[in-house]
């Protein structure tokens, strides 16, 4: 009877065996992407269309992907990095060009942000814009009477005592963010090179050390739309969604000016399968599967066609999703400043960190 049953163990297990093999040799896609910054039913219709299995994994700042692609510790291929970012990985022969005759939806791309894009990809050579958007300041109405129009809410110990909030700022864990809302608050470029500058920056953060509550990326969201904290910095896209569940709400790019972010699709050097990476990126242009990932994620689309496409009128002409050209004028985008001023800004970033 043992006998029977251990045979009957093997044969299963071959049977299983051999199921496992088949599934594995099945055309698989390796997508990289942030967190939370995808509709999960536009990947079940991707699969569903072509046939392809994809395997997600998803990163949290740029600068948490580029030493995975960077190391080639793991392939993948398609990832979603920013602006200065992609410029980087360009110069360091990290990706592939894309082959836009796989790619005609590439048409419902705006051309204003083509053109913005070649700021860090010339020529478009290299990536797709996927999402755009500001960064600003989040704040609580009813928790904080004043209107807040300057990156001085978060510095100005005074204005906060004034107003209630000292010890309750939620900044960005963000190398490039951090330091370049410092830098612009001082009047000097986000994109600075000068050492000075950039030392200037740092105190400055540290100086606003005891006012953070945490340093946060994701989070921000939920904790302003509990009422946990009363101001935050935020990207646009997760502020459209905070004001939709607390009407209290308010997001301002502040006077100052800002950072104006691309976030685009492109495909690494080692990537296994190029063919299947620019299927995908044909099906995030197409219009459809733009819009849908547009109403979910909340983050600007730079697909025209998706936006024409939007129903609701208030999110159609919000100034939060697609801000005043006055606004963008005062945004700059992240240029890729070179691998010694990259450690400098980490390495004063790390100072803040550990006041």
């Amino acid at each position: 009877m043992k006998k029977i049953v251990i045979v009957l163990l093997l044969a299963l297990a071959g049977v299983f065996g051999l199921t496992g093999c088949k599934k594995s040799d099945s055309p698989t896609l390796y997508v990289y992407n942030w967190g939370e910054y995808i509709d999960p039913e536009v990947i079940d219709m991707f699969e569903e269309e072509t046939g392809i299995k994809v395997k997600y994994d998803d990163f949290v700042q740029n600068e948490d992907m580029y030493p995975v692609i960077q190391t080639g510790s793991a392939k993948y291929d398609v990832v979603c990095p920013s602006d200065y970012m992609i410029q980087k990985m360009i110069k360091e022969g990290l990706l592939q060009e894309i082959n836009y005759d796989n790619v005609p939806n590439i048409s419902n791309i705006d051309p204003t942000y083509l053109k913005s894009a070649e700021e860090f990809d010339p020529g478009n050579k290299y990536s797709v814009p996927y999402c755009w958007g500001t960064v600003g300041i989040l704040y609580n109405k009813s928790m904080i009477k004043a209107d807040i129009d300057s990156w001085a809410a978060l510095f100005d110990k005074d204005f906060m005592k004034a107003n209630g909030y000292d010890g309750e700022v939620l900044m960005i864990d963000s190398v490039r963010d951090a330091l370049g809302i410092a830098l612009v608050y001082l009047g000097y470029s986000l994109n600075s090179t000068n050492e000075a500058e950039i030392e200037e920056a740092k105190n400055l953060l540290k100086e606003q050390f005891p006012m953070v509550d945490a340093y946060v990326v994701d989070q921000v969201r939920d904790k302003m739309i509990g009422g946990e904290n009363p101001i935050g910095v935020i990207y646009s896209g997760e502020a459209i969604y905070t004001q939709r569940e607390n009407p209290d709400l308010e997001y301002v790019v502040p006077k100052e000016g800002s950072n104006v972010w691309i976030d685009g699709w492109v495909i690494p050097k080692n990537a296994p399968n190029k063919e299947y990476a620019e299927k995908w990126i044909d099906f995030m242009c197409r219009p459809d599967i733009a819009l849908k990932n547009f109403e979910y994620i909340t983050y600007s689309t730079p697909n025209a066609a998706a936006r024409e496409m939007i129903e609701d009128q208030d999110i159609k002409n919000s100034t939060i999703a697609f801000p005043e050209p006055s606004v963008l004028e005062g945004c700059k985008t992240f240029q890729y400043l070179g691998e010694e001023t990259e450690t400098l800004y980490l390495n004063k970033w790390n100072e803040v960190k550990s006041n």
